[in-house]
């Protein structure tokens, strides 16, 4: 069963080799990490370029933002299993894809999680949020449940049956997960989901949409025209997500990892 990790990477040139030496250190054997490039203008490619390992695949070209990108990862890969790692984050150690493919050797399985440590934007090591959501049932969406998107792994059957991210939300585009997919496929699952309880991904602080108020005002609009158009919820239920982030802060304080 062969796994495709897809990165896109724009102006990280920072960050970005360090979530492609997270992806080269894997254990397990049938990886391909496909690096999708938007043409940057530091120096992301030579970045890319110094880290090259043979499991890899690059793709430089401009694209129309991050959605835009992953989408042309996902119309490109090869594996049976889809899934992502962003180029300012890294997967929590080398055994996280060995533990999602053994998920998937149930037949039933269609989707695998598991739990994500928000990190300090400087210092990898220092938690500060833990991001546990818990086993998937449909009653959780209305009350503002998601799991935590980037240790989301699918079939590459969902997104044939799906379609991929919707490139329209430009701020939450810039920063999360497309929140319109993540309830598109939870209210049509078709197979079951599997929940790994422990940290899989660890995510730096700091996103393009919560740094001012029009910002957090558009992304909470691309929020509710999702929960809308999937028929999940309200304004309680935009109003629980976002709350649930305070309970984040809270179990990283209390050392729950």
């Amino acid at each position: 069963m062969k796994i495709t990790v897809i990165t896109a990477a724009y102006n990280s040139e920072a960050t970005v080799g360090e979530a492609i030496a997270s992806v080269a250190a894997q254990t397990y054997p049938e990886i391909e990490h496909l690096i999708i490039e938007g043409n940057s203008n530091d120096g992301t490619l030579q970045a890319i370029e110094s880290v090259r390992h043979r499991r890899m695949r690059l793709i430089s070209e401009p694209d129309d933002g991050i959605y835009d990108a992953l989408n042309k990862g996902i119309q490109n890969a090869t594996g049976d299993l889809i899934g992502f790692v962003h180029s300012d984050d890294v997967l929590a150690h080398d055994g996280v894809l060995s533990r999602i493919a053994a998920e998937f050797d149930d037949p039933e399985v269609e989707a695998v999680f598991g739990d994500l440590a928000y990190v300090s934007k400087s210092d990898t090591t220092r938690v500060v949020r833990h991001w546990a959501a818990g086993s998937f049932h449909p009653r959780r969406l209305k009350y503002g449940w998601m799991p935590p998107h980037p240790t989301l792994y699918l079939r590459r059957e969902v997104y044939e049956r799906l379609g991929q991210f919707n490139t329209t939300m430009r701020i939450a585009a810039d920063y999360d997960y497309d929140y319109d997919f993540i309830l598109r496929f939870f209210t049509r699952e078709t197979g079951k989901s599997a929940h790994i309880p422990e940290v899989l991904y660890k995510m730096r602080m700091g996103g393009v949409s919560n740094r001012n108020w029009p910002m957090i005002r558009q992304k909470m609009k691309e929020d509710m025209l999702a929960i809308h158009s999937n028929g999940v919820g309200s304004i309680l239920t935009l109003a629980l997500k976002s709350l649930s982030k305070v309970r984040q802060f809270i179990g990283a304080r209390s050392g729950a990892l």
